[in-house]
């Protein structure tokens, strides 16, 4: 398992903004080339995002599932990429004063991911997971600052 932890200089409600724009991840998930589909109840459970992700010419369609949601609060979410398998995402948003503590888990679920699943693979895991923490810590800042916010957008 791979987790990491992100104080984000926003507010929940600007953090899951963010995540609940299905069509937004492309902006801060790692490795997504493109958002493919999102579905129009997006997070909801049983909604489910299909995007484009990998290096260059080597891509391959990955879809997410919401398993969980509580609004503003936690989004559990099932990534399919096959032949890899599928993985859980847990994404917690902790109040933390005016700001957001952010807390993601990334946990091997089926395929090859299962045995190949310990320090070397969660470590690379938990890069990948802290650079995309990143750039949603950004955007969320930067949306906070202009008031451009999803729900201001719509």
């Amino acid at each position: 398992m791979s987790r990491n932890r992100r104080l984000i200089l926003s507010p929940p409600s600007t953090v899951w903004e963010l995540l609940s724009d299905g069509h937004r991840y492309g902006e801060w998930v790692s490795g997504t080339q493109r958002v493919i589909a999102a579905d129009p109840h997006w997070p909801a459970v049983g909604a489910r995002l299909r995007v484009r992700v990998g290096v260059g010419p080597l891509t391959l369609d990955d879809t997410c599932v919401v398993r969980i949601c509580e609004p503003g609060r936690r989004l559990e979410l099932e990534a399919k990429a096959d032949p890899f398998g599928a993985a859980r995402i847990a994404m917690n948003l902790v109040p933390w004063g005016e700001h957001t503590l952010f807390l993601l888990e990334w946990h091997p679920l089926r395929g090859p991911g299962t045995r190949m699943h310990g320090l070397p693979v969660d470590y690379l895991v938990s890069v990948r997971n802290g650079m995309m923490l990143t750039k949603l810590a950004r955007i969320a800042v930067r949306e906070r600052r202009t008031g451009a916010g999803v729900g201001a957008s719509r």
